[in-house]
């Protein structure tokens, strides 16, 4: 053996095991890498960035003449919808996120690592939760700017925006299943835009279900959107309503109860 294969056996041998990463830290971790990606491909910014200012100018400006008489008066009813609207959007790229690291071949890599097994997955949730916070503040500012001032005050809008993450927190675990299941980024596009369009666009973001014939109406009143936005927009205006906002905690907690277990248990058993 040459003294520098010595040398480095004797290096390596007299260094100390470093402890296993625990739940917590490699998560965070996880965590860290999702925005990482941001980092190193500026265009994932587009959604949290250019799409939130465009909903938000685009319909308080084409609706709000029509809807409540001026931009200003529609932007009070309008502006808690376009903020719900925006981060349920938003989620679906978790189910992107997660298929382009199985396409890619990155999923097996990170599952032969010795970290807690949920942590690739938890990890992913928590970035994307700071996506969901980066999109609602460029959400709230551009409509500060052009003239909205909450009745709610500051207490009331992070009331409120608390609410949807916590929301959006849990509806991502359905997303990782469809991440996990569907074969290809493009699959999960498709079938994420079926879904969400009509839950968010026929639902009370834009107009009061009142203005709806009755056979629609009767949708718009049980769709979860409908009540996210009741619930936010009651926060934000000063008129909160405890049935909407007990209803989105009991629904965060029942997606993430039902829907957390089948995600890990695709996650452990996916080839």
């Amino acid at each position: 053996m040459s003294t520098v294969d010595a040398k480095i056996l004797a290096a390596l041998g007299s260094a100390e095991k470093p402890p296993p990463a625990g739940a917590f830290s490699s998560s965070i971790t996880f965590g860290w890498r999702a925005l990482l990606k941001i980092k190193h491909v500026p265009e994932q910014l587009f959604d949290v960035t250019m799409f939130p200012v465009m909903f938000t100018l685009m319909f308080t400006y084409v609706f709000g003449g029509a809807v409540s008489g001026s931009p200003t008066e529609y932007l009070h009813y309008a502006l808690p919808g376009i903020l719900v609207q925006t981060i349920v959007f938003i989620t679906m790229y978790t189910a992107m996120t997660i298929n382009n690291d199985i396409e890619k071949g990155v999923f097996d890599r990170i599952r032969s690592l010795p970290v807690w097994r949920p942590s690739l997955l938890v990890g992913a949730l928590l970035g994307d939760t700071l996506r969901y916070l980066m999109a609602s503040a460029i959400v709230l500012i551009v409509g500060v700017l052009i003239g909205y001032r909450p009745p709610g005050g500051v207490i009331g809008v992070v009331a409120a925006v608390a609410l949807l993450l916590a929301f959006c927190f849990a509806l991502s675990w359905l997303w990782l299943i469809l991440g996990l299941w569907v074969r290809t980024p493009q699959a999960v596009m498709g079938i994420s835009m079926m879904i969400l369009f009509p839950l968010t666009f026929v639902s009370s973001v834009f107009a009061p279900p009142d203005t709806m014939p009755g056979w629609l109406q009767a949708f718009v009143d049980v769709n979860p959107v409908t009540l996210l936005v009741e619930a936010a927009r009651g926060l934000m205006n000063d008129t909160p309503d405890s049935g909407d906002i007990l209803f989105v905690l009991v629904a965060s907690v029942a997606l993430t109860g039902v829907f957390s277990p089948i995600a890990l248990r695709m996650y452990n058993r996916k080839a």
